[in-house]
């Protein structure tokens, strides 16, 4: 396994000017710092070692938190894969953007070019931008990462999952001509703008994380004496699994566990090159998924770590993910911060590091810089919305206070999973009434407060009515005022 030194200094930003530990600093000086943002795929909270892994190691990712800051109340957008990844780059809900779920294959809409993303953002700061993995925020060429500020790109356009093929590697024309996935083309993998080559078997899934890697260590290479912005969005570990021979049967955990010890190698190899070319105290790294665990593949998914339910939910292991932030001398190592925080709140942080501009259309993520920096009694986020399907509102959150709402949705407990990858059953549920839970005490959601707290759940039904004005509510027929169109394909 390779690992990468630690390092000191204080690269080229020095500290707020705040009370940092106790502490006065100088003013935080705005800078342009390398940024690489490192996307999980269906990882879930308890996935790595630090979070509670067990039976494979994860040695550099356990090494990035120890020199960096590790977010125990870090949520994604919403927990699924093109709505997550929407939020990330743009600062958005999804469903502001008109931007919800899993994009198919042969959808018509995404990402609007009305939009702006943290590529867009930086390049206005002389930043080289590039994404190597999994974009899914649209497949039509122009909704692809060239036309949304990458001036680089390799990768699959959405979910590896998305091919037809069946689970057991046999193409679904063989076996079954009724399936849904006899829709899917060819899965592409793209460079630039242009299809070059095609994902056919299992065997090709194996090389996915290595074919990132280098050529994420290679732009690190090219690209030293500049300010760039790196991107690398792994396709695992969402099903099928693809691992290669050199971490296949390493794990005594299985296949997942073997693809964890590769993406665990994956990181490491980032970070030597960033040492290497003596990068690593201005560069900006940042760690985390896009959503829990898809549960019910079984032995072929990750762990919430005690959290509720997974992928697909509002409840905690669908949408609290792992996050790692590391910037040494300037983001304090060793530190957990257990401050609200979600993926929209990435890009308004950047522009407060960088000096970029923020989008000229409204956002909702808020800068964390204080966060970043140390600050203990600094609290920019206290609210944070669950929107899930199309535009429904499942649960609104105050402070470590979270209200579920009526909705319909999808549970994974009390169902048998899928074994070696193939998908189990769920069961559709009906929320008809309001739960309370207070997250410090309970974070598996377990214990419903509804009945012992009406002031609190007050408080949060007026945050739940506000965002139905903004950004309307499905489930209660609201339209919301400020919802913009997404991208739509001629």
């Amino acid at each position: 396994m390779i690992n990468f030194k630690s390092s000191l200094g204080l690269g080229m930003a020095s500290l707020a000017a705040f009370q940092v530990n106790g502490q006065k600093t100088q003013p935080f000086k705005q800078c342009t710092p390398n940024i690489v943002i490192i996307l999980m795929d269906d990882m879930g909270y308890g996935d790595i070692g630090n979070t509670g892994a067990n039976q494979y190691d994860t040695p550099n990712i356990d090494r990035l938190a120890s020199q960096g800051t590790r977010f125990t109340w870090y949520y994604c957008p919403q927990a699924v894969s093109s709505a997550s990844r929407t939020g990330l780059l743009t600062g958005c809900y999804p469903n502001r953007l008109g931007i919800s779920g899993a994009l198919m294959p042969y959808s018509k809409v995404g990402i609007s070019s009305e939009e702006t993303t943290i590529a867009q953002m930086l390049k206005a700061k002389g930043y080289h931008t590039a994404i190597y993995g999994k974009w899914h925020l649209g497949c039509q060429k122009e909704f692809l990462p060239l036309q949304h500020g990458f001036d680089e790109y390799l990768g699959l356009p959405y979910s590896n999952d998305m091919w037809p093929v069946d689970y057991d590697g046999v193409p679904i024309r063989l076996k079954d001509t009724t399936s849904a996935k006899m829709r899917y083309p060819p899965l592409p993998l793209i460079e630039g703008n242009d299809k070059v080559a095609e994902i056919q078997t299992l065997a090709d899934q194996d090389k996915l994380t290595t074919m990132y890697t280098e050529r994420a260590v290679k732009f690190i290479d090219q690209h030293k004496n500049e300010p760039f912005f790196l991107y690398l969005p792994h396709s695992m570990v969402h099903v099928p699994l693809g691992v290669s021979d050199k971490f296949r049967g390493k794990s005594k955990q299985g296949m997942f566990g073997d693809v964890m010890m590769e993406v665990d190698w994956s990181i490491g190899e980032v970070m030597n090159a960033l040492e290497r070319n003596g990068l690593e105290k201005n560069t900006l790294v940042i760690f985390t998924s896009d959503n829990g665990p898809w549960l019910n593949f079984g032995n072929h998914a990750g762990t919430t770590g005690g959290l509720r339910e997974g992928k697909g939910t509002s409840w905690e292991g669908g949408q609290r993910v792992p996050c790692i932030i590391r910037w040494p001398g300037v983001v304090p190592a060793g530190e957990i911060c257990n401050k609200l925080a979600c993926a929209i709140d990435i890009l308004p942080t950047l522009a407060a590091i960088t000096g970029a501009p923020l989008p000229e259309k409204k956002i909702d993520g808020v800068s964390i810089l204080p966060l970043l920096l140390g600050d203990k009694k600094a609290t920019p986020r206290h609210e944070l919305y669950y929107y899930y399907q199309r535009n429904s509102l499942e649960a609104v959150q105050l402070d470590y206070w979270k209200l579920i709402l009526p909705h319909k949705g999808i549970s994974y407990v009390g169902v048998a999973p899928g074994k070696d990858g193939w998908p189990g059953k769920t069961l559709n549920i009906e929320m008809n009434s309001n739960e309370l839970y207070d997250l410090r005490r309970d974070p598996g959601e377990r214990y419903n407060l509804v009945l012992y707290y009406p002031d609190t759940v007050k408080k949060l039904l007026k945050i739940a009515n506000e965002a139905r004005k903004d950004l309307g509510d499905d489930i209660t027929n609201s339209p919301g005022a400020n919802r913009r169109k997404p991208g739509t394909s001629k």
